[in-house]
């Protein structure tokens, strides 16, 4: 008979529970938050600066007013129903400066043309199909949409007076839209390359043929390129465009622009730009300069990695220059300088200088973000466009760009969102943006001098309302064109 083995166990055990230290919430605490020393004492003085700033935060927001004319009132009213020494917020002065914040000092009768402004600028998204794809132009357009939305908020335009007319063009055009882009997805490229100079139009107002005028600029620029290229090259007779479009611009616009108008006067009340102001002022920057410098920067990256000497020089000399100078000189470059390298008599506004300026600052960076997307992709696309008989530009629109922007997306929003944080900056040269432009005029009204955590609050919370819809919108982009492991 063999000898029982009494160390093997004859039945297994029933499982118990983990010691608590070592699952749920004690676990995530303790290797999260007080998993040595030092993170033990940082997590307590985080604890105790959070209960700190809800002890006094709170309060402050639970005693808010909405309805006062005066901070002085906003107090009585605080006092009188929470009692002597309570502080509250005064949400007032938000919903009594709302126009000053979102059009600045813009005539309110106007205050429909900006609207419809920028409600084309969804439409004008839709021209992008025909050169980046249809997967890319569906993200753009339901942003846009989700832009127009946020545009014709109810509250400002019921403010305003206008909601219902504008409503209903909103409603008509959320409509139509999707319509356009579907029956003609490529000629939508056209509105895309008109859309400047009408928004131009609708919100400075004046004649209508000063844009007009300035748009034949590009067809005098095309009509010199189409019939020198075959023979003086691609490189050549562009440039010869260029500068017959130059002199135009700056030889006959004015004398055809008067002659026109007085032959057939047509257009809309004049819009100095110190009017302009506010949020308006912000997106009209921020919107011209993030439309113009990505093309001009996908053209930069690709001037920096041309094999023409001239090309790439001249490339390289931008980009660093223009990234080794800090935004706020060039704008006081665009105030103070610009004016000068014009003609005598030439009146150059200031938000267009500005833009000008702004939109190089942004195409310098956005052409080394995409520069580091074409780095990226193997040199096996580059082969295999050149096996299928493209040329260059055939291969960059259809093979190598497509890629190199989707690499990118990141960086070029990025980009975009800081853009948009630094239109603030034109507050430095006299325009008045909506963090302290706007806000210096609210403050300096005696009614609200004293105030002063409220106005800051609201701009900023704007500000990252439209920042972080961007950044949210960026990884939704790259969700969607995330093909390659699919």
């Amino acid at each position: 008979m063999p000898k029982q083995l009494t160390y093997v166990r004859g039945e297994m055990l029933a499982p118990k529970e983990p010691p608590l230290r070592e699952a749920g919430v004690v676990k995530w605490l303790r290797e999260n938050l007080f998993s040595g020393p030092l993170n033990t004492i940082l997590t307590l003085l985080g604890l105790l600066a959070t209960a700190w700033l809800l002890l006094h935060l709170v309060p402050w927001l639970m005693h808010s007013v909405w309805n006062a004319g005066s901070l002085g009132e906003c107090r009585q009213i605080i006092a009188a129903t929470w009692g002597e020494g309570a502080t509250g917020a005064c949400w007032a002065v938000v919903r009594e400066r709302w126009p000053q914040y979102i059009f600045g000092f813009y005539p309110q009768d106007f205050a429909l043309i900006a609207r419809l402004s920028f409600a084309d600028q969804y439409a004008a998204a839709g021209g992008y199909e025909g050169v980046f794809g249809a997967a890319v132009n569906g993200a753009v357009r339901e942003a846009f949409i989700a832009d127009l939305r946020a545009n014709a908020g109810l509250f400002d335009l019921y403010v305003l007076g206008y909601w219902r007319p504008i409503l209903a063009f909103v409603l008509m055009f959320v409509a139509i839209a999707p319509v356009l882009f579907t029956a003609l997805p490529r000629k939508m490229i056209w509105f895309s390359l008109l859309y400047p100079a009408l928004a131009f139009w609708l919100l400075w107002g004046g004649t209508v043929w000063l844009p007009v005028v300035a748009l034949l600029g590009f067809a005098v620029m095309g009509a010199v390129f189409t019939l020198l290229k075959d023979q003086l090259g691609v490189p050549v007779s562009a440039g010869l465009g260029l500068v017959a479009a130059v002199l135009w611009w700056l030889f006959a616009q004015a004398p055809v622009t008067a002659g026109l108008q007085s032959a057939l006067p047509f257009g809309l009340a004049s819009v100095d730009s110190d009017q302009f102001g506010g949020f308006l002022l912000s997106i009209v920057i921020g919107v011209t300069a993030i439309s113009a410098s990505l093309p001009m920067g996908i053209l930069l990256a690709l001037g920096r990695r041309s094999d023409m000497l001239l090309v790439r020089t001249l490339s390289v000399g931008f980009i660093e220059f223009i990234r080794g100078v800090p935004l706020i000189t060039l704008l006081f470059t665009a105030s103070l300088l610009l004016q000068y390298f014009l003609p005598p008599g030439n009146n150059f506004d200031i938000i267009l200088r500005v833009i000008i300026l702004v939109t190089f600052f942004a195409a310098a960076y956005i052409a080394e973000v995409i520069r580091g997307g074409l780095a990226a992709l193997p040199r096996g696309q580059y082969e295999a466009a050149d096996a299928l008989g493209l040329d260059y530009w055939q291969a960059q629109r259809l093979v190598v760009m497509p890629q190199a922007l989707k690499i990118s997306i990141p960086g070029i929003v990025s980009s975009f969102i800081g853009l948009f944080k630094d239109t603030t900056l034109v507050a430095f040269v006299g325009l008045m943006d909506p963090l302290k432009g706007i806000t210096a005029v609210v403050r300096a009204d005696i009614d609200w001098k004293g105030i002063y955590w409220e106005p800051y609050i609201f701009a900023g919370t704007l500000f990252f309302i439209i920042c972080f819809g961007m950044s949210r919108y960026s990884m939704w982009l790259e969700r969607k064109l995330k093909t390659d492991h699919r």
